[in-house]
């Protein structure tokens, strides 16, 4: 995470359309991949917080516990799951399947 830039990119659209040959594909396979880093820093996050999560209601010990506080900005300050997933997919880390294409292979065999 790293190598991802925490600021506004400009980038190149032909660098998007190089591995699928189409911008719209590599845009919906990079939405699909941001939303699996979405749902997966989501469950790290709650199951982090779990680990402080008091039972009593008391609104003094709510305010008190910061090491919740400390890991929800932890969170914030990570790079977008967008960004992350675009950083993947220009550096050729996410693995791309094109069901339509399987299907007319096997057809041809």
């Amino acid at each position: 995470m790293a190598s991802v830039p925490s600021s506004i990119v400009t980038r190149n659209m032909a660098d998007f359309a190089e591995q699928t040959g189409n911008v719209y594909m590599s845009v919906s396979v990079i939405s699909k991949r941001a939303n699996q880093i979405s749902v997966k820093l989501k469950e790290e996050l709650n199951s982090k917080l779990a680990e402080f999560a008091t039972t009593v209601d008391n609104l003094e010990e709510v305010f008190e516990n910061r090491e919740q506080i400390e890991i929800s900005k932890y969170y914030e300050r990570m790079p977008k799951p967008t960004s992350l997933a675009i950083e993947e997919f220009l550096e050729g880390k996410v693995y791309l399947r094109n069901p339509e294409e399987d299907e007319a292979t096997e057809e041809t065999l």
